[in-house]
């Protein structure tokens, strides 16, 4: 069984990290996309247009989003996959509030639907959809195996599950770069357009925090899936995983 101590937001004595998880992404959401692209140097776009783009040979027509945030990774799926529907999850209702606005106005409210749902206990059925999407966000899960277990539940057999998720670079000068920018640079330019003191502290610790490839690939396969695969981004900044049910 996988157990890692969980990394919250604001102190231990604020309440259970799922909580703190929510309450601050409802804090930070107003600004949430313009630190994103400001902090990776628009770099993050790239990163999700691969992997969407790795399921294209398998044509998922029915996609859940997990950890949807604001969206961006399922609006950018329903544009380059065209499937018939993509449900996009998250336990924050502020952040999902921005991506009901920005799904709008890209005119794919018939496509994206957004619904308030907790990644360790998904509320869908089993077999549910063709493909799982996690963009960023697993590294905020309450319990990582619980997590990936759900993932694999809902999916029909044979569909796929891709994951990308920030990671720490693993060789110099990269690794002892992203390591003075993660916690100076992040911290300091977050805070100041947050208005968080906390939001931008907690992501690099999550970062380091969280399993790397060599590290996650089999945890991956205990929690059911095959042929799990991941390729890194940018020296290792970011990493993508497929994997089938």
């Amino acid at each position: 069984m996988y157990y890692q101590e969980p990394i919250t937001p604001y102190s231990k004595a604020a309440g259970p990290k799922r909580e703190q998880v929510e309450t601050m992404f409802n804090r930070i959401a107003p600004t949430y996309d313009r630190l994103n692209h400001s902090l990776s140097l628009g770099i993050d776009r790239r990163w999700r247009r691969k992997a969407i783009d790795a399921l294209k040979p398998f044509a998922p027509q029915t996609i859940l989003d997990i950890a949807t945030g604001t969206g961006d990774f399922a609006i950018l799926a329903a544009q380059r996959l065209d499937p018939d529907r993509i449900i996009g999850v998250d336990i924050s209702e502020g952040m999902m509030e921005v991506g009901r606005k920005k799904v709008k106005e890209a005119g794919l409210d018939n496509v994206i639907f957004f619904s308030k749902d907790d990644s360790t206990n998904l509320s869908f059925s089993d077999g549910t959809f063709d493909a799982v999407t996690v963009a960023y966000g697993a590294r905020n899960f309450d319990d990582l195996e619980a997590g990936l277990k759900e993932m694999c539940r809902v999916l029909v057999p044979g569909g796929h599950l891709m994951l990308v998720e920030l990671t720490t670079p693993p060789h110099f000068p990269m690794k002892q770069l992203f390591h003075i920018y993660s916690h100076t640079v992040m911290p300091f330019i977050g805070r100041h357009i947050s208005h968080d003191d906390s939001a931008y502290t907690y992501l690099p610790q999550t970062m380091a925090a969280f399993p790397q490839a060599e590290e996650l690939k089999p945890l991956m396969l205990h929690c059911g899936f095959r042929d799990v695969q991941f390729q890194r981004f940018t020296f290792g900044l970011s990493t993508m995983y497929l994997a089938t049910k």
